[in-house]
């Protein structure tokens, strides 16, 4: 399996974003799994989630799993703002440019047809913030798209999931190293109290209530916050985190500028078979959300939503030590690359 430093770039040159503004010399950071075969037709595209870069969520792509390199070609490509691809970090733009997943994919699109000749995608499977990228590659490149997984995501953020953003960003920016809008130095408490925030939000209350993190070696509740909450975003710049916030809340495909804010009207622009596959104790990501959005569906090949049935929150869309979670995400992404 790769390493951190096997990465690639794709220099897009300077790119006219959503907003109006212009990023100088964008480069998006990606890796590849797997052999591109004659007709470039077995691709899968899998996006980062909120914080993570390509080596975090490597752990899907197994011979044998869903996501399998011996018969796909996989390209991860890392959301802006994760410190491989142009980054408050890595670019020193004060301030950073409000970037969209629209613009994100927009750029992921270009890698695939520039690079690598590629006009059909297999599969584009997401998790959380790479969900909300599932979801825009679908309805904005909808020619290119015959399958989609969205797991534990939406085509929009929602009111309720916009407003636990804001408190996350509360929480980092009453950091004393918040001046003048930056981040002047590493904000040690307002990472810690970001963590301790997340971690209310991340797992469910039956998740609490049953004592599951001891099953995970931690010996007190306060043992698990602490090695496992308070020090979960201290290897990310925070400048870094508040520009993918930024993206996660102005995420609507709705808002892509073929579609003039209707939301109906880009889920109506999806052909491609999907699968919305919420968290059924998800607090960030409601399966209402993804209820409703299936009836809008109405051009898909076919669209069906199958909740995981896990106590695990938001976590049960990454259930890297969690074999029945796992299995399930498996089973469902196997049959979808059927259809």
């Amino acid at each position: 399996m790769t390493t951190l430093a096997d990465y690639q770039t794709f220099d897009a040159g300077d790119v006219a974003l959503q907003s109006g503004a212009v990023f100088p010399a964008m480069r998006l950071a990606y890796k590849t799994y797997g052999v591109l075969n004659a007709r470039k037709d077995n691709v899968i595209v899998y996006p980062t989630s909120f914080s993570a870069q390509h080596a975090d969520i490597e752990w899907l792509i197994q011979p044998g799993a869903a996501l399998d390199p011996t018969r796909y070609f996989i390209v991860i490509p890392n959301l802006f703002g994760n410190g491989l691809s142009s980054s408050p970090s890595n670019t020193g733009l004060v301030p950073f440019p409000a970037i969209s997943y629209h613009d994100a994919v927009a750029v992921q699109r270009r890698l695939l047809v520039e690079q690598f000749g590629i006009s059909k995608i297999a599969l584009v499977y997401g998790w959380s913030m790479g969900g909300m990228q599932a979801y825009h590659w679908a309805a904005c490149h909808s020619d290119m798209v015959e399958r989609a997984a969205v797991v534990c995501g939406s085509a929009k953020c929602s009111p309720y999931n916009y407003v636990f953003l804001e408190s996350v960003k509360a929480a980092l920016t009453a950091d004393p190293a918040w001046q003048d809008g930056r981040f002047v130095k590493k904000p040690v408490a307002g990472l810690r109290a970001m963590g301790r925030v997340y971690a209310g939000w991340a797992m469910s209350h039956d998740y609490y209530r049953d004592e599951l993190w001891r099953e995970a070696g931690f010996s007190t509740l306060e043992d698990y916050l602490t090695r496992s909450w308070d020090v979960a975003f201290t290897r990310r710049d925070a400048n870094d985190l508040l520009a993918q916030i930024g993206i996660w809340q102005r995420g609507d495909i709705g808002q892509c500028p073929e579609f003039g804010g209707d939301l109906y009207r880009a889920l109506a622009a999806i052909k491609a078979h999907m699968l919305l596959m919420p968290g059924q104790t998800d607090r960030y990501f409601d399966v209402r959300d993804n209820e409703a959005e299936l009836g809008r569906l109405v051009n898909a090949k076919s669209a069906v939503l199958h909740p995981i049935a896990s106590i695990h929150g938001h976590r049960a869309g990454n259930p890297i030590n969690n074999p029945a979670d796992r299995a399930f995400i498996n089973a469902e992404i196997s049959a979808l690359l059927l259809r």
